[in-house]
C-alpha cells in the first residue's frame, strides 16, 4: 500500500494563551523559520515574544475559530478526506492518506507511524505549500528525516517539492476568482498577496519569490487582467528585518488614500484558510483599506475543500505515486 502524508504548517490546539505559547515556542524555535543564531534569538523568543505575543494571537484565533476547530486544521482534514474518498473509489485498497502538521497536532511523526502501521512501505510526502520555501517545504522534509532517524526499517520515500505553476492549480485559482466576481461584480484592483519572507532568504538562494511571481503571471494571464488591474504583494512580516516587498498592508493603505473604491484580495500561497487570511487580510487588511479612504474590500477564500479543487489536486499528485508499485 502507498501512503500519502499531507503536511500543513500547523495550528494551536485552542484559541487560548497557553496553547498559543506552546505552538509559538515550537514554531519559532525552528532554525528554518528563524535563521538568527540561537544564542541571540532564544533570549528574545523566551522573553518578550512568548510573554506578550501568545495572548494577542489567542484573541485573533478566537475571531476565526470554527465550531470544528482551527480553520487550517478543519480545511486540511476535509482535503485529506476528499482525496481518500477519490482514491478509494478509483484505486480501492491501494492508497492511505494521513494528515500531519509541521508544528502542533497531529505531528509528522504520528502521521508517518500511522501509515507504516497501515502497511504503507512507500510514502509520498506532500507539503501543502504551492510555492517552495526553505522555511516551509524544506522544514517539512527535515521533520520527516528526523522522525525516520529513529526507525530501524524505513519506507521508500518520494517528496513533492511544489506545484506553483501547475495548470490545474492555476485553473482552480482563476475559477475561484471568476466565481466570486460573478456574484459580486469586479473590483478596481485585484491584490494577490503571498506570505512574506525575509529578503536575506532570497539572496541566499530561496526560489520562493520567483515562484510567487510565476504563479501571479499565470493567474492574471488566465483571468485576462491588464497590468493596471492587479498588484502582487507580501504579507505577515515579522521583526525588524527587511522582508519581500511591496508589503500588503502598506499597499492597501496606499490604495485607499489614492481613491480606489474597491479591492479584492486573493492569497494563492495558502492551500487552506487560516489566521493569516481570515484575520490578517479579511479583517485587519479590510480595516486598513477602509480607514485609508477605500469603500469596500473583499477577501476571496482559499481553495480549501472545494470539490473541484480536491479532484484536480488528486490529478496533480497522481504522477508522483501512481506507477510506484507497478
Amino acid at each position: 500500500m502507498i501512503g500519502i502524508l499531507l503536511v500543513n504548517l500547523g495550528t494551536p490546539d485552542a484559541p487560548t494563551t497557553p496553547a498559543l505559547r506552546r505552538y509559538l515556542r515550537e514554531f519559532l524555535s525552528d532554525r528554518r523559520v528563524v535563521e538568527i543564531p540561537p544564542i541571540l534569538w532564544w533570549p528574545i523568543l523566551n522573553g518578550p515574544i512568548l510573554l506578550t505575543r501568545p495572548a494577542r494571537s489567542a484573541r485573533a484565533y478566537a475571531r476565526v475559530w470554527m465550531p470544528e476547530g482551527s480553520p487550517l486544521l478543519v480545511y486540511s482534514q476535509r482535503l485529506a478526506a476528499g482525496l481518500q474518498e477519490i482514491w478509494d473509489r478509483e484505486e480501492p485498497g491501494r492508497v492511505r492518506v494521513e494528515l500531519a502538521m509541521r508544528y502542533g497536532n497531529p505531528p509528522v511523526a504520528k502521521g508517518l507511524q500511522r501509515l507504516w502501521d497501515e502497511g504503507c512501505r512507500k510514502i509520498l510526502v506532500v507539503p501543502l505549500y504551492p510555492q517552495y520555501a526553505a522555511a516551509t517545504t524544506a522544514s517539512t522534509f527535515d521533520a520527516v528525516a528526523r522522525t525516520l532517524m529513529g526507525w530501524r526499517e524505513i519506507p521508500a520515500l518520494r517528496l513533492v517539492r511544489d506545484w506553483h505553476d501547475h495548470p490545474l492549480y492555476i485553473a482552480n485559482l482563476a475559477r475561484s476568482v471568476r466565481a466570486h466576481w460573478q456574484s459580486t461584480g469586479e473590483p478596481e484592483r485585484l491584490l494577490i498577496s503571498f506570505h512574506g519572507l525575509p529578503e536575506r532568504c532570497v539572496a541566499l538562494g530561496d526560489p520562493y519569490r520567483a515562484q510567487c511571481e510565476r504563479t501571479t503571471t499565470l493567474l492574471v494571464e488566465a483571468l485576462g487582467l491588464a497590468p493596471e488591474r492587479y498588484l502582487q504583494t507580501f504579507q505577515s512580516r515579522f521583526g525588524p528585518a527587511k522582508w519581500l516587498q511591496p508589503y500588503t498592508d502598506k499597499t492597501l493603505e496606499a490604495l485607499g488614500k489614492a481613491g480606489v473604491d474597491r479591492v479584492d484580495c486573493l492569497c494563492p500561497g495558502f492551500s487552506a484558510d487560516c489566521l493569516e487570511t481570515l484575520d490578517e487580510i479579511a479583517v485587519e487588511g479590510r480595516d486598513t483599506f477602509l480607514e485609508a479612504g477605500g469603500r469596500d474590500m473583499h477577501y476571496i477564500p482559499a481553495l480549501n475543500d472545494d470539490p473541484q479543487w480536491i479532484a484536480d489536486f488528486a490529478r496533480i499528485l497522481a504522477p508522483h505515486w501512481q506507477d510506484w508499485d507497478r
